[in-house]
């Protein structure tokens, strides 16, 4: 059944099974759009926001970042952006550089998309789908300046813990698709998973970890606090940020 519901949010965000075994992520989520957020949807999405993969369920290629954002300018992509506080606020403080964020819930997206759309912003971009065919399909080696990874689902149970996101194999992708330079930005709320994160992280060859609070740095590091984080903190959840630079 846990497979079947996710196997349902796949194709209700039009992401079509793939040739080979992939372990999702993301739980199954379900919650209609207001009216006003439908609106916007209807008359932003088509210039704003794109999947990865056709009607078909094929891939649509490589992502022309120059030709969708009408410039050339460093490209972020933010993975799981969820309703997108972060997005909207480091967006606005980088207007020099070029936001791609995705999320697999049409919601999250929506609230996103009312952002950009009420604060008129130009350098986001939405993508809706899974973070790794993204990664896989729509950029090229060395392209990205950075890789956002906020609040992943930390999915506790140890029978789970496969299902996290920031596994070896993705994040040799990330670094892969980083140009020399560029960043992999991490937090997470949750004690095990930063344990992870950080192990996973530091075996990966192509990476280093460097301070947050280093200098000449290609993008922002600094994260508002979502409402999600400061419950978070409430409640006791340290959160724990990491930054690697992939080797130059």
């Amino acid at each position: 059944m846990h497979a079947q519901r996710e196997e349902a949010a796949l194709e209700a965000a039009g992401i079509p099974a793939h040739p080979y075994p992939r372990i999702t992520s993301f739980r199954s989520r379900r919650s209609a759009l207001s009216g006003s957020q439908q609106e916007t949807w209807a008359r932003r999405w088509p210039d704003l926001g794109m999947q990865p993969r056709d009607s078909d369920g094929k891939p649509t290629g490589t992502l022309d970042t120059e030709a969708w954002f009408g410039r050339s300018a460093p490209v972020v992509l933010e993975i799981g952006c969820g309703a997108g506080i972060s997005t909207l606020a480091m967006a606005a403080d980088e207007p020099d550089l070029d936001v791609v964020a995705v999320e697999v819930y049409r919601r999250g997206l929506a609230q996103l998309l009312s952002g950009v759309d009420r604060e008129g912003l130009t350098n986001v971009r939405l993508v809706r789908g899974d973070g790794i065919d993204v990664l896989e399909h729509m950029f090229l080696p060395g392209s990205l300046t950075g890789v956002r990874v906020f609040f992943p689902d930390p999915w506790p149970k140890a029978r789970h813990h496969k299902r996290r996101l920031l596994q070896p194999a993705t994040v040799a992708l990330i670094a892969d698709r980083l140009r020399p330079g560029g960043l992999l930005h991490a937090a997470t709320d949750h004690a095990g998973y930063a344990e992870q994160i950080a192990e996973v992280g530091d075996a990966e060859p192509l990476l280093r970890r460097v301070a947050l609070d280093a200098q000449n740095l290609p993008m922002s590091v600094s994260r508002p606090t979502t409402k999600y984080e400061a419950k978070a903190q409430n409640v006791g959840s340290a959160v724990t940020e990491f930054l690697w630079e992939k080797a130059r």
